[in-house]
């Protein structure tokens, strides 16, 4: 995702709340991303799309509340 983006580590460090040493491990394989959280504030800061990572990893959206009808 960084490499298609053209971002820096720092760049992705700003968009995710990660820190870039911490990206950088992940990257070269010395850390492994397996907390579900940090998973997902990486999805959200960078925006990635449903269809790249799976419904079930993302927020559902938030819909208002339909009103309810009588039943006559």
């Amino acid at each position: 995702m960084r490499d298609h983006g053209h971002l820096r580590q720092e760049d992705m460090a700003l968009l995710t709340g990660l820190s870039q040493a911490f990206l950088s491990l992940l990257e070269s394989g010395q850390r492994r991303l397996t907390n579900i959280d940090r998973i997902i504030v990486l999805l959200d800061g960078l925006n990635a799309p449903i269809d790249v990572t799976g419904p079930m990893l993302r927020p559902a959206p938030i819909t208002p509340d339909l009103p309810l009808l009588a039943a006559s």
